[in-house]
């Protein structure tokens, strides 16, 4: 088959990450992608546009801002559409994005299968933390391209929910979580990464990725702190906004020796460095979303601490597979930390459980890639029964 794939992401974080995983699962599979973005096929171009977006928005009033969004639709559908009559694809991919419409009008246009990924509820989102204007208007229009398309695969139970709830059809949905690639799945060795930031004989608690204040990171350095153990320490694998106020913590508490960020790396090297962990940090959660990393800690065999939150709960089972705190118990996070310091064989026990959970349930990009196969052609099934009448 042939995916023409839409999405409006310019950042190089885990959603470009999500792109081109599940891309190369396709294409690996034998199906043609044509991308249609930003920078239309030159996928490699997103690794430069950390900031394009932010940059626009902090220019211009949230309004302006907003209705730039909706103008962006006109060239951005006359961009697909040409595509499509370049390429004739049998199923359109598009990533949801707030005020993002072409591809419902491709869909009306040409009567091609529309496959719509949901990652979160963009209006409430943007609501929430203050970055939306055109509340209304951005409820409204979201809840109408969910509606309007042929399929729609949220990434979560809970982000399933929201879109019944906004009247997508129950047979309209159809989950698919966020996956490992079979990279992670490879054995790797966390023995160089040690070495590199002199961390042998340390036990590491480590976090990868880009990391926000809502992440709760925070909390990783004060339980550090107060548990005075020279031999832990905190290895972050990634940047992000929150790292000089986690730095500046660390230091104010007397433990900066035992808090190292590596800053960006590679997306190459990220497996070996996830290795070096003892235990895997997802201290905190949004509450719909489908964290990437804990599936790659899972491929990797890494014990998990997480929130016993119910889309966190979707994948992972508390004492099975993972140690999993209450959020709202100050407590537990320090009690189920401490319970993984002090058990090596528990640590392993869950390590073991949660990869064998991940292969079971074929978490993965393959994975994925077979499902959303599967439904492109159940869609394209439809297409021609319905040609037909």
């Amino acid at each position: 088959m042939k995916f023409l794939y839409s999405h409006r992401t310019r950042s190089a974080d885990g959603q470009y990450v999500h792109i081109r995983e599940l891309t190369d699962a396709l294409r690996a599979r034998g199906h043609d992608i044509v991308m249609a973005g930003p920078h239309g096929e030159r996928e490699g171009a997103a690794k430069d546009l950390n900031a394009g977006g932010g940059q626009w928005r902090s220019a211009l009033p949230g309004a302006l801002y907003e209705l730039a969004e909706l103008a962006y639709c006109a060239p951005a559908y006359w961009r697909l559409r040409t595509l499509y009559s370049k390429t004739q694809p049998d199923i359109l991919y598009q990533r949801y994005n707030l005020f993002y419409h072409p591809g419902v009008w491709l869909k009306r246009a040409k009567n091609i299968p529309l496959m719509l990924e949901v990652n979160a509820p963009l209006a409430e989102e943007r609501a929430r933390h203050g970055g939306l204007s055109l509340e209304g208007v951005a409820r409204k229009t979201e809840a109408a391209i969910w509606r309007a398309a042929d399929m729609v695969l949220p990434v979560t139970h809970v982000l399933a929910a929201k879109l019944r709830a906004a009247g997508v059809a129950d047979e309209k949905i159809t989950v698919i979580q966020n996956g490992a690639s079979e990279e992670f799945l490879s054995p790797h060795d966390g023995g160089a990464v040690r070495a590199r930031y002199n961390l042998e004989g340390k036990l590491i608690l480590g976090f990868s990725g880009f990391v926000r204040d809502w992440h709760g990171v925070d909390r990783v350095v004060g339980a550090i702190a107060r548990l005075r153990r020279p031999d832990l320490h905190l290895l972050l694998v990634g940047d992000g906004p929150a790292r000089a106020g986690l730095e500046a913590l660390a230091r104010d508490l007397g433990i900066a020796s035992q808090l190292t960020i590596t800053g960006v790396v590679q997306r190459s090297e990220m497996p070996d460095h996830i290795a070096a962990f003892d235990i895997a940090l997802q201290p905190a959660v949004t509450d719909y979303a489908s964290p990437l990393k804990v599936f790659e800690y899972m491929a990797l065999a890494k014990p998990i601490l997480a929130p016993a939150s119910a889309n966190i709960c979707e994948v992972l089972k508390d004492r099975e597979d993972a140690a999993l705190f209450d959020e709202q118990d100050s407590g537990d996070f320090d009690t189920a930390l401490e319970a993984l310091i002090e058990d090596g064989d528990l640590r392993a026990r869950l390590g073991a459980a949660a990869r064998a959970s991940l292969i079971r349930q074929d978490l993965t990009w393959a994975g994925n890639a077979r499902r959303v196969e599967t439904i492109a052609q159940m869609l394209l099934g439809n297409n021609s029964e319905g040609d037909k009448t």
